[in-house]
């Protein structure tokens, strides 16, 4: 898969609360307590497993959530990478 240029990266997120990163798509999650961010993991985590794409998943301050994801064997940002984001963006 390629690529993505700086460029489209920012018209696919427009809208969105994810940003780019350097060679990755980032986007934070706060919850009402360490229960429901634990829970979110575990929904992201049953998509990522489906779709073969396993983002990085960051849990700090016990209900804050950060994500992390790029395609690791491209070296940056691709398509792949902007739909699991969509994807995780339903399950808030």
């Amino acid at each position: 898969m390629a690529l993505l240029h700086d460029e489209a990266i920012e018209v696919l997120l427009e809208g969105t609360l994810w940003r780019k990163d350097g060679r990755t798509v980032v986007r934070d999650f706060e919850f009402g307590n360490f229960t429901d961010a634990v829970a979110f993991v575990n929904r992201v985590a049953i998509d990522a497993d489906k779709a073969d794409h396993h983002p990085d998943i960051l849990i700090h301050n016990y209900r804050k959530v950060q994500v992390r994801i790029c395609t690791h064997t491209e070296g940056g940002i691709t398509m792949r990478d902007i739909e699991l984001a969509r994807a995780i963006d339903t399950l808030v």
